[in-house]
């Protein structure tokens, strides 16, 4: 499988597309007025202590508090604590004050009106292995499967920290076939990094930001690059040139795949990546045999149903059914992470009879989920043909990133009938009359009402002047959407 990323750079935003075999897979926009704050440590203070959630409010110097959950409390040696170390989790009085400064990092970015989510248990993540300070543990990524390399990795680890070394590391899948040289490497400017925000720790005030993270074309050098990656084409020769200065630094191995894209032709022209983006905002999916999914996302769960639609097969129905709901495995692995679509997914499959092509529909979307960075975990199918997936969220989808509500059906995704609206200005009139008496009524609307109170709606309105005893005279107003009206005593 060959892999290209594209990177395309302008002073509002930063958007990183990921393409195999010249299929979009992923999209990653990270914009200058509100950049992720993921991995942003902070020295913040708690504000509000709250026994009954387990949890605390913590203001770091955001717009909004950050929550912090007595799980994601460990115990340091500044006095900032976790739970009894034997399982439980300690309850939040315990472990935190109100106006106690902590230190925190970002897990979460805010969502919607929810603040962002913390943890005291800071993660320094480099190209080979990510330092835990806080931890002893040395552990190992599960994506590196061959338990000799295992130990081989965590000994080589162990050796280069030596026994005075106060934290932990994680070995990232990045690390399987690296040089002793390089983990050296990881290790020492990891060690490096800590220093600084310990230094920053002891001068800054509380609600300061003590380390940020990586800009987002930096940042996807050190955690997206794997040997699949054939090219990195970046379209800012600045960002080309800070990428180089980076890779050679930090991940040497990986210099010579990035290029600086001169081209004319705007680079997410390339594979038709901005086409897939604005598809990506639909909700209806086209499938290739003719079928499609309809996706939803709402502020509780994402739903994903499948269609036949024009697909009628060639032999029965089973078959049919079957065909697909396995396409549909595998657009729905797709569209979840190119949408980055996270928390509770529940996927509606077409009802099969036939238990080994359930078993084989859900293996084929595990197959697919498996290739996502990002982790995910899904149920056996149940008898209504439901699948729950779960699938971590750290960030907004990329719907949420680029849209807002309709301003029109404030986010409903509908709008009433010209009809209603009609009855709405009826009953609106007659509240008018017996209140306020007038000597006539203005009804100003959309075209589409107007029009209805004309035609289909003449004798109703005709009837309801008799019934008032008062002229009512119509006016189209252009800007009004269908919903919107006026009714003017004159």
């Amino acid at each position: 499988m060959s892999e290209e990323i594209l990177v395309n750079v302008t002073p509002q935003e930063t958007r990183v597309a990921m393409v195999e075999n010249g299929v979009l897979q992923e999209v990653l926009i990270e914009r200058s007025q509100s950049r992720g704050l993921v991995g942003n440590v902070y020295k913040g203070k708690v504000v509000r202590v709250l026994p009954g959630m387990q949890a605390a409010f913590v203001d770091v110097g955001l717009e909004r508090t950050a929550f912090l959950h007595a799980a994601d409390i460990i115990r340091t040696d500044n006095g900032a604590g976790n739970g009894a170390g034997n399982g439980e989790t300690a309850a939040i009085s315990d472990l935190l004050n109100e106006s106690q400064e902590i230190v925190v990092q970002v897990i979460k970015d805010p969502m919607g009106t929810k603040g962002a989510r913390l943890t005291t248990q800071i993660t320094i993540p480099a190209r080979n292995l990510v330092y835990l300070p806080y931890s002893r543990h040395i552990g190992v990524s599960q994506r590196i499967e061959a338990e000799a390399d295992r130990d081989q990795l965590r000994a080589m680890v162990r050796g280069i920290a030596g026994e005075a070394e106060s934290g932990g590391y994680i070995i990232r899948t990045a690390a399987e076939s690296v040089s002793q040289r390089e983990l050296e490497g990881d290790v020492g400017f990891l060690r490096k990094t800590w220093q600084s925000i310990q230094d920053k720790i002891g001068t800054l005030p509380a609600r300061s930001l003590i380390h940020e993270e990586q800009p987002l074309a930096i940042r996807l050098l050190r955690d997206m690059i794997v040997d699949e990656v054939e090219k990195v084409r970046i379209d800012s020769r600045e960002t080309y040139g800070r990428a180089r200065a980076f890779a050679r630094a930090f991940v040497p191995e990986v210099e010579e795949r990035i290029e600086y894209y001169p081209g004319e032709r705007p680079i997410f022209d390339l594979y038709s990546v901005e086409d897939e983006i604005q598809k990506a905002l639909q909700k209806k999916v086209p499938l290739k045999s003719g079928g499609y999914l309809i996706i939803d996302q709402t502020e509780a769960m994402t739903t994903v149903d499948v269609n036949t639609g024009g697909f009628v097969g060639r032999r029965n129905l089973e078959e049919t059914l079957f065909k697909t709901n396995l396409e549909a495995a595998q657009s729905i692995a797709r569209q979840l992470r190119l949408r980055n679509i996270g928390g509770i997914i529940i996927i509606d499959f077409i009802d099969m009879e036939d238990e080994e092509h359930k078993r084989q529909v859900l293996r084929a979307l595990e197959r697919a989920l498996s290739r996502d960075r990002v982790k995910t975990f899904l149920t056996e199918m149940s008898p209504l043909g439901l699948v729950e997936v779960t699938r971590k969220r750290t960030r907004d989808s990329i719907e949420h990133v680029m849209c807002e509500s309709c301003p029109q059906c404030s986010g409903r995704g509908i709008v009433k009938t010209a009809r209603t609206v009609c009855y709405e200005i009826f009953r609106e009139i007659l509240r008018e009359a017996r209140q306020f008496g007038g000597e006539a009524y203005l009804v100003i609307a959309s075209q589409v009402v107007v029009d209805m109170l004309l035609d289909e709606e003449a004798n109703s309105l005709a009837g309801l002047q008799e019934f008032i005893g008062k002229p009512i005279h119509l006016q189209v107003e252009s800007q009004y959407h269908q919903e919107e009206f006026d009714v003017v005593l004159t």
